[in-house]
């Protein structure tokens, strides 16, 4: 079993920053491609960006400007730096994680950012 902590997030000013962490508690299992997710009011859950093992990255169009995303295996714990944020970058955002050898996809408890002056 994997759980995936998450901390950071919070209330910043339009242009600010922020840093998300997610932690995934595992001593037994190899955690394998990380990632962000958001979910918006009355919207669907969206891709922020991805990280393998090895750390290549995946980001959304939109995002990848702006957002960076990385990790620490030997911590098995992703990063998501967010900068430059606009008040429709405003959501829920979630962390998930893949397991070696598992098909099921691990989701972190999700964490509030909001972007308002």
């Amino acid at each position: 079993q994997v759980q995936l902590v998450q901390s950071g997030g919070g209330l910043v000013q339009p242009g600010g920053s922020l840093r998300l962490s997610c932690a995934a508690s595992t001593t037994s299992f190899i955690i394998t491609t990380m990632g962000w997710y958001r979910q918006a009011p009355g919207k669907q859950r969206e891709l922020v960006a991805t990280i393998t093992r090895g750390g290549n990255t995946n980001y959304a169009d939109s995002m990848k400007d702006r957002f960076t995303i990385s990790r620490d295996n030997a911590k098995n714990t992703v990063y998501l730096q967010m900068h430059s944020l606009k008040p429709e970058d405003t959501a829920v955002y979630f962390c998930n994680s893949l397991v070696l050898g598992d098909r099921r996809i691990y989701w972190g408890q999700g964490t509030q950012v909001t972007v308002s002056s």
